[in-house]
């Protein structure tokens, strides 16, 4: 080989392992790594009511109409001291009905803040947390059915002073049955907040369930676009807060209603999750251990797989004189037919089809996400998903 040739042979090499390293090598040390060092933890025990810490649930929500009525019933129904839980629905510039919804239960004693302008998700929560009396704040979003015993299990956990944050378990259900709709990859996630959760190096949150100290709070800028992964890990750099993850404590959302929602959901996240890096770049300082393990390996080699992916790929190309690189070529090619018989005919589609269209697609919207963080195309506002009632309305 000449030093092009050798550069190039690099190149593929480094691309496949850090791929096969993000999505198999990193699970596997993960896993060995919580069994060998990490802990067991549960919140203290069954708490009397006067003992438990004041709340505020907060609930971000743009245009939410057609779910808004059965979140706040649903919220109602949580199995919490009413003295000790504030209900609040911050509305974000609402054109439609959900304002008037939520002021129909204000003689419940839920708190309706709205601000016609709309300023996205990051800054309505910046301007509402210190409006909020509760000691610990809920975050949940506007679709989200949470079990009743949920803020109370999040809640106990703050017994401990050392706590600062909580993420709960999001179930994925099926938006015509209700039906348990868990795929491989979120099971796979899931595990993975498991694993860290162990060894103290939980990453974020998911915005259906979570909870963290008020006085921890630390705002975020206002251009945000995960705000449940960075308002954890922010507050965690400022102040020290442990993050843990308690599977006990359940909610539960509907999936996408169709492939193009899917992969528009993970492109903003993938948008989100560069402009996060630039934000939390601090957490990769490897005297930070198992935090910086994770960082690198779950969410930044993860982010830059499409580019791995593209390496690998041109590498092989110009490689393909010799029949080694030719033939990891027509095997990447392959792999990415395959997906794409996996897009287009995902009914009739056997497993293994579907699994390499989900990571051909995820990698795909991360590609397009990165496109649009880079030109500034992906703003901090969110459109709500068309919900299943709006669905089914419109058939």
């Amino acid at each position: 080989m000449n030093g092009t040739e050798t550069i190039l042979a690099s190149v593929f090499w480094l691309s496949v392992a850090a791929v096969a390293y993000a999505y198999v090598g990193y699970p596997a040390l993960i896993s060995v790594a919580a069994r060998l060092f990490g802990r067991s933890a549960e919140p203290r025990a069954a708490t009397a009511d006067e003992d438990l810490p004041h709340v505020s649930l907060l609930i971000a929500a743009h245009n939410e109409e057609a779910v808004i009525d059965a979140r706040l019933r649903n919220a109602l129904a949580t199995d919490y001291p009413a003295k000790r839980l504030e209900i609040v629905v911050a509305s974000d510039g609402s054109s439609d009905a959900t304002a008037a919804i939520v002021r129909r239960y204000a003689s419940r004693g839920v708190r309706l803040l709205h601000d016609p302008q709309r300023k996205g998700k990051a800054a309505t929560i910046n301007a509402v947390v210190p409006q909020l009396t509760g000691e610990i704040v809920v975050l949940s979003d506007a679709n989200t059915d949470v079990d009743p015993a949920a803020i109370r299990r999040l809640a106990r956990w703050f017994a401990d002073p050392a706590i600062g944050a909580v993420c709960g378990r999001l179930v994925l259900t099926d938006a015509a049955t209700g039906a348990n709709a868990d795929g491989i990859y979120w099971r796979y996630e899931t595990f993975l907040k498991r694993c860290e959760g162990r060894l103290g190096a939980l990453l974020g949150a998911n915005g259906a369930i979570y909870a963290i100290r008020r006085e921890l709070f630390v705002p975020i800028p206002p251009t945000t676009i995960i705000d449940d992964f960075v308002i954890p890990l922010l507050s965690k750099l400022k102040n020290g807060g442990a993050i843990v993850y308690d599977s006990g404590a359940t909610a539960r959302e509907e999936t996408a209603p169709d492939v193009r929602a899917e992969f528009r959901r993970r492109a903003r996240i993938g948008a989100g999750g560069f402009q996060a890096i630039g934000l939390l770049w601090r957490l990769s300082d490897p005297r930070r251990g198992w935090v910086a393990l994770a960082f690198v390996s779950h969410k930044v080699l993860r982010w830059c797989g499409p580019f791995f992916m593209l390496g690998a790929a041109i590498a092989s190309a110009c490689l393909s004189r010799q029949a080694f690189y030719r033939q990891a070529l027509l095997i990447q090619g392959g792999f990415y037919a395959i997906s794409l018989a996996g897009a287009l005919w995902p009914a009739r589609s056997p497993r293994v089809l579907r699994i390499a269209q989900l990571f051909t697609g995820m990698n795909a919207a991360l590609l397009v996400g990165f496109w649009r963080w880079w030109n500034g195309a992906q703003g901090a506002t969110w459109q709500p998903t068309a919900r299943p009632v709006e669905l089914r309305r419109a058939a």
